[in-house]
């Protein structure tokens, strides 16, 4: 078995307010859970108006095939519209 863990730095520039910004990220994080069956959570900068971290785990049999979705859920981010990504972290169990 492997555990394949995604830690992504996220702004959200046209945020005004916690209100915007968490509809944004809440809009993604389903988006990601839907299209790629991920467990995702927001678990950082909880409070700011602008910055998000979220967490995506993934478990399979094959490391390669964890590594390539990974790899695939942090293009989606990149290309998503209403959050730029900053950084983003990749750990293997």
């Amino acid at each position: 078995m492997k555990i394949g863990a995604l830690t992504i730095e996220l702004a959200v520039y046209e945020s005004l307010s916690l209100k915007d910004k968490r509809s944004a990220i809440t809009s993604l994080i389903s988006r990601l859970k839907n299209r790629f069956n991920v467990s995702v959570a927001e678990v950082g900068h909880l409070d700011s108006r602008q910055l998000a971290t979220i967490a995506v785990v993934m478990v399979a049999n094959d490391s390669k095939y964890v590594h390539g979705c990974l790899d695939k859920i942090v293009d989606f981010v990149r290309k998503n519209p209403s959050a730029t990504l900053v950084d983003y972290s990749k750990e293997m169990v």
